[in-house]
This record gives structure tokens, C-alpha cells and sequence, in this order.
């Protein structure tokens, strides 16, 4: 089953969702920073309607899933949930009418939010949030997958009613971390493997596979365990704001910067670097060539007798990640050693220069700097002599890439 699971942050809301409040202002805005980082925002709002009004189609081989209207409208949307009844629905996947929800919802990570956490949620989402009548399109999967009831044995099997337990003999740091990642941030959502259910794998640290990688709709999703090749600091750069001195956003991590890691606090920022870098069984790091490395710098240098991959890469990358590959700190992401390029699936290369990319706008990095697409410009057979070349250029030993790769991502493609 290939569904795309969402991660991380909520984005500001505009002026006109918030109602007068009865409840404590503090109450209210705590309420709000963790719809933040519980990623509400991003699965139930879509541009031009209202905030957290649902519609939000999440394609799966199996049928397309719609996310539902969540502000407190009492016809179309949760107004009539008591705190319970809304604990239930994120905590347990079960609505009120005793229906199941689909672990498009990341409840197995959201049933590790705290009583007093979930209180703020529902004080929020029921005194903060402006009423919407908009009315979401109905899921309607083919059979069996329509039969809600079915998810009973599915919960049963994989997920778990602990509460969140904290890591023995680590600091309060790494524990405030820890909590963040495994409950509201739900991090193991794309980060942690999944099993044939589409079950994760973990559902915290006590196991290896927690955050040791994954798949997402074909992109390979990185290990989170330990980030040798990043320090502390460029690891809550890239969360504030999509980039740092190796490495630049993309994919589905983009949404979860613009709506949500570049909201958090530094404290918490810091402390789910802590937790990150707390963690064992760290991924091996790409050993550095740099015989291999200053070679493909020679001969881009020089610009002669060059193959297609070099010449396209001179054509069309050149001027923003150099004949070093290492690009600008910053603002150019290094291809040299990154994770996207040498990954064993290509599939997040291909489609990020057949479809560009573009770094968020944060407060702390206002600036939006873009890469262009160039499936327009290039062909299957070029994109591909061009990826071959980036995955195995200077110190990189990545496989080749083949036309028929690149058609396969090209299709996917919205036009």
C-alpha cells in the first residue's frame, strides 16, 4: 500500500480564524503551538478555504483518502466532540459514532500525546478555531479496504495505548526531544520503515528501527538516527529554515518546515537535535574521495573531452553547485556525499530536476530562493545521463540512472 503520510507543524493562522476566547489566553496559544507541531494544519487546510476545514486528498493505491473538517462547526465538523470523544479521535483513531479512522492519521504516534497536551488541543481547536461549514468529499474505498470495522485488528496488532516513556538515563533535554519526535511530531511516520501491514516498524527509540529510514511515495526517506554528517547547529538551522551549509529542503519536508519546524521554539528545536543525536545504531557515513572528488573537478575545470552527463551538468548545474559539487553554504545545496544522490532509489533526484525545487520562506530565512525543473527542457535519455553523472561524480558512488527511470517519474508528474 502506498500511501503518502504527512509529517510535522501546523502553520500561523490568519487573523480571522481566531475567536474571542473564554478559556485562559496562555491555555489558547499553547493549544495552537502544538496543532503546530502535531501537523494539523497541513493535512486539513488547503489554500482558499478555511482553516483546518479538511478536503485535503491523500492518494494511495487503494483509493484516495480525504482528510475531514476539524474546526469546532457543529454539522460539518468536531463542535459537538466532548474532550474525550477528541482525545479518542487522535489518540485512538475511534470517532464518536464508534467509526475507525485510517493510519493516514498518524494516531499510533499521536496516542503518546500527554492528558495535559491533549486538554490544550481541544481548548484550542474548540475556542480558537473559527467554525467552517465547508464540507469535505467522503472516503469511499473499494471493498475490503471500505470496511472501517477491519482497522479494530489492524490497532490491535499494531499500535500501542503506552504512554510516552521517557529514556532511561538520559537528560531532561533529550526527553523533551524525545516526547516531540515520537508523539506530536510523529517523525517515525515517513522516518521509521514500515512493515507488509504498512505498520511502522517502531514506535519509539527502545527499538533500532525507530527512525532508521524508510520509503515515501518512492523517494528514500533518511535515517534521523544520530545525523553524523550534520553538527547540532545545522540541524536546527535545516528544521528553522529549510536549509544550513550541506543541505537544502525538499519533497514532503518542505511543508513540514514552512508549517511547523520553523514555529518551534529554540529550546524545543534543540532539544529534538539532542534526542536525534542521543540515538545508536547511527547510519554509516559516506567516506570522503578526494582523489575521486578533485578528478571530476579537474576535468569540469578544464571542459574538454567531456561525457553528455558532464557537459548537461555544466549546461544546467554549474553555476549554482560549482565544479566542486559543494554548492554555497547556505543558500546551494552540496551534492558531493548527499543523501538525496546517493540514495539506492534515484527516484528523488530524478524528480527534483525534472520538477526543481524551492526552499520555504521562514522568519528566520525570509528569502525563498527556487531551483527551476527542467523537465521541459531535457529528455528521459539526458536527465538520466546527467543523474548517472551527479550520482557518481567526484566522491560519490551511487548506481546509474536509465532512461526508463526517469519516464517512470516524469509520468508522475502534475501538469
Amino acid at each position: 500500500m502506498k500511501i503518502k503520510y504527512l509529517i510535522a507543524g501546523a502553520g500561523l493562522l490568519s487573523a480571522g480564524s481566531v475567536l474571542a476566547a473564554t478559556a485562559d489566553n496562555s491555555e489558547l496559544q499553547q493549544g495552537e503551538y502544538l496543532s503546530r507541531l502535531g501537523d494539523c494544519s497541513a493535512c486539513h487546510s488547503l489554500p482558499g478555504k478555511a482553516p483546518f476545514s479538511g478536503g485535503l486528498a491523500i492518494e494511495s493505491n487503494l483509493g484516495t483518502i480525504y482528510s475531514t473538517n476539524i474546526t469546532p462547526d457543529k454539522e460539518h465538523g468536531i463542535g459537538n466532540y466532548s474532550e474525550q470523544q477528541f482525545s479518542d479521535a487522535v489518540r485512538k483513531g475511534v470517532l464518536p459514532d464508534g467509526s475507525r479512522l485510517y493510519p493516514a492519521m498518524p494516531y499510533p504516534d499521536y496516542a503518546k500525546i500527554s492528558d495535559k497536551d491533549m486538554h490544550a488541543l481541544y481548548t484550542w481547536f474548540m475556542q480558537g478555531v473559527k467554525p467552517s461549514a465547508e464540507a469535505p468529499p467522503e472516503t469511499s474505498l473499494s471493498f475490503p479496504f471500505s470496511q472501517r470495522w477491519g482497522m479494530r485488528f489492524w490497532n490491535w496488532a499494531f499500535v500501542s495505548d503506552k504512554p510516552f516513556q521517557p529514556v532511561g538515563g538520559a537528560s531532561a533535554e533529550v526527553n523533551r526531544g524525545a516526547y516531540l519526535v515520537e508523539s506530536l511530531g510523529h517523525c517515525g511516520s515517513c522516518h521509521t520503515p514500515r512493515g507488509l501491514g504498512m505498520n511502522e516498524k517502531a514506535l519509539d527509540s527502545g527499538d533500532k528501527t525507530f527512525l532508521s529510514g524508510g520509503s515515501l511515495n518512492g523517494w528514500e526517506v533518511p535515517s534521523l538516527r544520530g545525523l553524523p554528517r550534520w553538527t547540532e547547529q545545522e540541524t536546527v538551522d535545516y528544521l528553522a529554515t529549510g536549509r544550513n551549509d550541506k543541505a537544502a529542503v525538499g519533497g514532503e519536508m518542505t511543508s513540514v518546515v514552512e508549517h511547523s519546524t520553523s514555529y518551534m521554539s529554540d529550546a524545543d528545536l534543540k532539544a529534538i537535535t539532542a534526542y536525534l543525536k542521543f540515538l545508536g545504531g547511527n547510519p554509516a557515513v559516506i567516506a570522503s574521495d578526494d582523489k575521486a572528488a578533485s578528478a571530476t573537478e579537474t576535468r569540469l575545470t578544464a571542459a574538454k573531452k567531456l561525457t553528455s552527463g558532464e557537459r548537461l551538468y555544466l549546461d544546467n548545474c554549474g553555476a549554482c553547485h560549482f565544479v566542486t559539487g559543494k554548492g554555497a553554504p547556505g543558500v546551494f545545496p552540496q551534492l558531493d556525499g548527499a543523501t538525496i544522490v546517493n540514495a539506492g532509489d534515484p527516484t528523488g533526484l530524478i524528480h527534483t530536476i525534472l520538477a526543481g525545487a524551492q526552499q520555504p520562506s521562514t522568519a528566520k530565512a525570509p528569502s525563498t530562493l527556487a531551483m527551476p525543473g527542467f523537465a521541459s527542457r531535457l529528455s528521459d535519455e539526458q536527465v538520466a545521463q546527467l543523474a548517472t553523472f551527479i550520482r557518481q561524480g567526484w566522491g560519490n558512488k551511487a548506481s546509474a540512472v536509465n532512461a526508463g527511470d526517469v519516464k517512470k517519474v516524469r509520468e508522475t508528474l502534475k501538469h
